[in-house]
């Protein structure tokens, strides 16, 4: 808890989950924050080497933040945390929501039973982010980039798209391009927890 206990550190850690982050794109996603705040988590998370500051390669050439390798062990806990903290009553699924929170709810609901024997890559367009998650062996595996030969794509804000995907929202709510016997099927594949009491 002294590593990880202020308030914020862990949806910093969150955001970071998928790849460097620039200091704004973080302050937007972490809804809440403030920019002092973010500053003294960030400053906190590298002197504790979980989070190092980087320069993304040129033309960019932009500092970005992004987690150690030990800072990336922690992602799974912060996945179990969050499918516990669906099970509460006062859990509001239709909150803002970033795209890594949004996409790190799909990695951690996917039900291997409901996925068995489906293989298929699925892109999703959250603005100028994108991801391509890899569906095989009952697993998601996703990483951030081009979503290029993918089955099926989901283009929308992050909202919208886990409206979809999480809670039966219709799918002309988003832009959906490619198998869509496919898409019917990968919404049905993230059952929510059971809610306590």
């Amino acid at each position: 808890m002294e590593l990880l206990g202020e308030r914020w550190t862990v949806l910093v850690l969150r955001e970071l989950a998928y790849g460097p982050r620039r200091f704004y794109e973080l302050k937007e996603d972490i809804a809440g924050i403030s920019a002092n705040v973010l500053a003294q988590r960030l400053s906190e998370l590298e002197s504790r080497k979980l989070v190092r500051r980087a320069k993304l390669p040129p033309p960019a050439s932009i500092q970005v933040y992004e987690a150690t390798e030990w800072g990336l062990e922690v992602v799974p806990l912060i996945a179990s945390l969050g499918r516990w903290a669906a099970r509460s009553p006062w859990h509001d699924p239709a909150r803002r929501r970033s795209h890594v929170s949004v996409i790190m709810s799909f990695q951690t609901l996917i039900s291997a039973a409901r996925a068995e024997g489906l293989r298929a890559r699925i892109g999703f367009h959250f603005g100028d982010v994108s991801y391509v998650a890899t569906i095989n062996h009952g697993r998601l595996d996703v990483e951030r980039g081009p979503t290029e030969d993918c089955d099926l794509e989901f283009r929308g804000a992050p909202n919208e798209v886990s409206a979809v995907v999480l809670r039966g929202a219709r799918f002309e709510t988003i832009e959906v391009k490619g198998d869509m016997e496919l898409a019917k099927r990968f919404v049905t594949l993230f059952p929510l927890p059971p809610k306590i009491g």
